[in-house]
């Protein structure tokens, strides 16, 4: 854990206390034997999670540093990524893990038991159902996704959990600027407004990345999100 501690404070100024490196660590022995028997990640050795997992997780504080962040909702979120290192990060922050397939999210229940977490729901269903319910629609100071979809999709998944004066965060690769353009329309159907892209630099990792935060200023209208599988069929 030591070069993920350096790089965590010299890269976004996070110091990790030892409490927080323990539960690193137990996440990363965790995700390494379930990941034998189950396919959670290709991202598999120690080095790749450390850097491309946690890293790439914790760099979000850059751009959710300073706002309110009492309440995160993470779609579509894997083996945990980024929310739970989130919630490891702030842990009186209120977490929902959003996750389609039943084995991932089986994971998540079982890390979020390892590492005594409390405060956190996780839902074995899909964006698009949850986002027309009372109990999660515009509840979220922040909703973010990894890796998903592209952004004029994301956004339907996305801002709907979203309260007005929230935001969204997607992140995204190299396609992102040309990504953000193209959900322009989407975006603002949805009561969205680009606020700004940030790049990020992770060590070892020649990849652009990029955080792409969506304010919420106007309530989005009740036919979204449409049903299920019609945002990656018929993009807005």
């Amino acid at each position: 854990m030591r070069e993920l501690t350096h790089h965590a404070l010299s890269l976004f100024g996070l110091s990790l206390s030892a409490a927080q490196r323990r539960l690193f660590q137990i996440y990363e022995n965790e995700l390494i034997t379930w990941n034998q028997q189950i396919n959670l990640t290709a991202i598999d050795t120690t080095e790749q999670i450390r850097t491309k997992h946690f890293l790439d997780s914790l760099s979000t504080i850059c751009v959710l540093r300073g706002s309110p962040l009492n309440s995160l909702v993470d779609i579509g979120t894997g083996a945990g990524f980024p929310g739970i290192p989130l919630k490891i990060l702030f842990p009186e922050m209120r977490l929902t893990l959003i996750e389609s397939v039943g084995k991932k999210a089986a994971f998540c229940q079982h890390l979020v038991d390892c590492l005594g977490l409390s405060g956190v729901e996780i839902f074995t269903e899909r964006a698009e159902s949850l986002g027309q319910t009372p109990q999660h629609r515009e509840r979220y100071d922040w909703a973010i996704a990894r890796a998903v979809a592209i952004l004029p999709v994301l956004a339907e998944y996305l801002l709907p959990f979203v309260r007005v004066g929230g935001a969204m965060l997607a992140m995204k690769g190299e396609q992102a600027p040309a990504e953000v353009h193209r959900a322009e329309h989407a975006i603002k159907v949805l009561g969205g407004h680009v606020r700004k892209l940030t790049p990020i630099t992770l060590p070892g990792v020649a990849e652009e990345r990029y955080l792409v935060v969506v304010d919420k200023i106007a309530a989005t209208p009740p036919p979204y999100p449409r049903r299920v599988g019609l945002p990656s069929k018929k993009p807005l």
